[in-house]
């Protein structure tokens, strides 16, 4: 079903949430396009089994969660089903993440809603609608929010661990949410000089957070890109690793995106193709690389804060691993990024999986062994997820993590 001009004025776009940290700050995106984009923050058994009643078993897990949460949306009652549209990322490769959108519709349907719009947020323009477009602008606003989001989750992550008055971290996260997402309904916020600012008064806003001098074992967390970040694809991760005294790093969305341009090269160095978009690859990597740079810059006042690792580091890290050339999924980003984290003194890498996952199943555990070779004293501890799979063993796999790492 088309998502015309009409439905753009009153209808209520779900969204599911993706990455906690940085989805509030992409909605506003939406709003300030005149979209009214709100995010299933909905978690527990009840959105599980609406996934499962809809899907099947063989589906991967984050579909399970993610069309779990726009169906339990749509039939819990915050919402009128005939003034709203659901949105799917689709990722248009090998990853069954390009099917969800089908998923959604054969869901719909049988639930007798095939009046529901459902969008394809797809930045290769896989599907058209009259009443929807991400245009080059739209696109690169986003992944300039991406950094901010990147910056707060970061420095959340190192402050969480350590603050003497519990709450402070997450009171300033929400106060820059709100701060950032005004500067969007402004128009400001988003040139250079204005990211740079902001991005500056972050840092020295998380360095004023008061700290507690005490040592936390770091874990570096990799995986396939949903449940990295998704507290309901990981069942809590984060907060189970900090009820067990860890710090924790999780590399930024927007590397991510990095990776996805920079693959546009290796396909055109491969297979060939079209210069001009090999071109337009380099000139998309180049300027995320930018906003990098300045994050990175940020941070560096503040020695007891760790910068990420720069993009073109995570390619030369990766490159030792695996060729470059492998690129279903998360590819050969996840060895890279597992790479750098541990060099940066995370030597306890979880790597999340979700079951049924093939192209993580493959890069995530076939990858392990070299890097064991690259690094002796890493622990590296596939965990997978799975609506089925028991929360004890998940936790229990980590505890035995971080004993070794006790024992190192």
């Amino acid at each position: 079903m088309d998502f015309t001009k009409e439905m753009k004025k009153d209808y209520t776009i779900i969204a599911p949430d993706i990455f906690p940290t940085h989805m509030e700050l992409i909605a506003e995106l939406f709003r300030s396009y005149g979209y009214n984009l709100v995010v299933a923050h909905y978690e527990g058994k009840a959105v599980i089994d609406t996934g499962l009643k809809y899907l099947h078993n063989d589906v991967c897990y984050p579909a399970i969660c993610t069309v779990g949460q726009q169906l339990y949306a749509l039939t819990c009652g915050d919402y009128d089903p005939h003034r709203t549209a659901l949105i799917q990322f689709q990722t248009g490769g090998g990853c069954r993440a390009s099917n969800y959108i089908f998923l959604l519709r054969k869901a719909l349907h049988n639930m007798g809603m095939d009046y529901v719009p459902v969008i394809s947020l797809s930045f290769g323009g896989l599907e058209k609608y009259s009443g929807f477009k991400i245009t080059p602008m739209m696109f690169a606003t986003g992944l300039r929010i991406l950094t901010y989001g990147d910056m707060l989750m970061l420095l959340k992550n190192q402050c969480l661990p350590y603050e003497v008055n519990p709450g402070d971290t997450e009171r300033l996260v929400k106060k820059w949410i709100r701060d950032l997402t005004e500067q969007f309904r402004r128009h400001r916020g988003l040139t250079a000089s204005a990211m740079k600012k902001n991005l500056a008064a972050i840092a020295k806003d998380f360095h004023g957070i008061p700290r507690r001098m005490c040592k936390a074992t770091k874990v570096g967390i990799v995986g396939e890109i949903y449940v990295k970040y998704s507290s309901f694809g990981n069942n809590g991760l984060e907060k189970f690793l900090l009820s067990q005294g860890c710090e924790y790093m999780v590399p930024g969305v927007l590397g991510f995106f990095q990776y996805c341009v920079a693959n546009v090269e290796k396909n055109y160095e491969y297979y060939g193709g079209s210069s001009w978009l090999r071109r337009g690859g380099r000139f998309a990597e180049n300027l995320t690389v930018k906003w990098e740079d300045w994050l990175i810059e940020a941070i560096k006042p503040y020695p007891e804060f760790t910068a990420p690792v720069a993009f073109d580091e995570v390619k030369r890290l990766a490159d030792q691993v695996i060729d470059r050339g492998v690129k279903m999924g998360e590819g050969w980003l996840l060895p890279g990024e597992a790479a750098g984290m541990i060099e940066k003194g995370y030597t306890n890498i979880v790597c999340a999986q979700p079951f049924g996952c093939l192209p993580n199943h493959i890069v995530g555990k076939g990858t392990v062994r070299r890097l064991r070779e690259l690094y002796p004293d890493a622990n590296i501890f596939p965990i997978d997820y799975d609506a089925g799979a028991s929360k004890v063993n998940q936790e229990n796999r980590i505890k035995l993590m971080l004993a070794m790492a006790g024992e190192n």
